[in-house]
């Protein structure tokens, strides 16, 4: 556990549908992130970003972390976790508060947050995020950073992202079952954004589609805030049940089959190619067309991309990200994907991988780890603005003390 704290580290979780992710980076002193630790393993007891099977679950993250701290030779004592799920919700809501000494403060800044934040909220959820869009005050709109600035009041709009506590507190008993204390949750599609997305992309307005097992995790942004989240049940795991019912072969090969062969546009595969597709109950395998398997997909990915379709629509945001799509998540660099969104969006569409870090980056290149990842950069951030608050608490004690010297003398 000591090794932890000399080595300043950081550790994210990531417990996916499909795997549990961890990721340990070291905060290094230009303020960069080294990767120094992955463990991975498939995980079980999951359902849609819900656990159905505590006990699967924490025999799942026992043995990802394990192989975590084997790699990075560290202790693991807390982490920063994601949290997905169709329970989790969004609102876009704002406060006012008048402004004291004329000057905007950070205090204000945190009251009109406050105030923001205080709309009424059911008991049987959980406030994940309060994330500030943008400021106004008096006349002056889009205010981005108020502190300093002159005024009599302040408005702020402001992004609320919930979750069902009971879903939050299951996660939770899952980490503290492996002895290890969560930091702080996070939703999983914001955490993806953090690893992924440029500065520029977040201005002009994009839309970050992460794809994993069991959920499609949606997060939009325009004027570089986030104006929407959303989650969508259905993602990867449903076209491996496909590949499994129509071929007639076991999941397990299922998502060989998947990893392996599969892609989302037929127009892309050769006719003359064939794949063996092994048999339950030790019947012989069989030879089939990947033409014939990726008619099988294309299908499904029209499905996943009509719901994310549904999803902008509905935001009122579809006119507003020129960035277009970035597609992450372990099903997002499936073969003929983009190529597909590009066409069904027309719009610009890429993959995003995690490329802010440094240490052992080839290790988390894949999109599958994003959210992991993007964790530590969020938690990076937290430490961030917890050492410059110490330091602005500091320098307001002294020069209380030195206008209480002047005084005396």
């Amino acid at each position: 556990m000591s090794k932890v704290i000399d080595r300043n580290l950081i550790v994210g979780l990531d417990i996916g549908t499909s795997q549990v992710k961890a990721v340990v980076g070291e905060l290094l002193e230009d303020g960069d992130i080294s990767i120094v630790g992955v463990g991975t393993h498939a995980a079980r007891g999951m359902d849609k970003g819900g656990v159905n099977d505590l006990n699967l679950v924490v025999q799942s993250v026992k043995r990802a972390v394990e192989e975590l701290e084997l790699m990075a030779d560290c202790r693991v004592s807390s982490v920063f976790m994601s949290i997905s799920g169709r329970h989790v919700q969004c609102q876009n809501e704002s406060g006012m508060v008048p402004i004291n000494n004329k000057e905007v403060t950070q205090d204000d800044v945190d009251n009109v947050i406050h105030a923001a934040r205080s709309v009424p909220i059911a008991a049987e959820r959980r406030l994940l995020h309060v994330l500030p869009q943008e400021y106004t005050i008096d006349v002056q709109e889009g205010i981005k950073n108020p502190i300093g600035m002159s005024g009599v009041r302040m408005e702020a709009e402001a992004h609320i992202i919930t979750c069902a506590d009971d879903m939050a507190k299951n996660l939770v008993k899952c980490i503290e079952r492996c002895e290890l204390t969560a930091d702080h949750m996070i939703f999983s599609a914001l955490a993806s954004s953090y690893a992924v997305l440029t500065d520029d992309e977040k201005e002009l307005g994009v839309c970050v589609v992460d794809i994993g097992g069991g959920t499609i995790d949606m997060v939009l942004y325009t004027d570089g805030a986030i104006r929407h989240t959303a989650v969508i049940p259905v993602a990867g795991n449903q076209i491996t049940s496909d590949i499994a019912k129509i071929f007639r072969t076991p999941i397990s090969h299922a998502e060989e089959i998947k990893i392996n062969y599969a892609c989302a546009l037929r127009d892309m595969v050769s006719m003359e190619e064939n794949i063996e597709v092994p048999s339950v109950g030790g019947r012989p395998s069989r030879s089939l067309s990947r033409h014939t398997l990726a008619e099988v997909i294309e299908p499904r990915y029209q499905e996943l991309f009509e719901l994310v379709h549904r999803e902008i629509r509905n935001s009122g945001l579809g006119e507003q990200i020129a960035a277009g799509l970035v597609l992450t998540g372990g099903s997002s660099k499936m073969e003929g994907a983009v190529e597909f969104a590009e066409e069904f969006f027309q719009m610009p569409v890429r993959v995003g991988r995690a490329t802010k870090v440094k240490g052992l980056s080839e290790y988390v290149e894949d999109p599958a780890f994003s959210t992991a990842v993007g964790l530590l950069h969020y938690g990076n951030e937290m430490a961030q603005a917890k050492n410059t608050n110490k330091n602005k608490a500091g320098e307001s004690v002294w020069q209380r003390l030195q206008s209480w010297f002047k005084g005396e003398f």
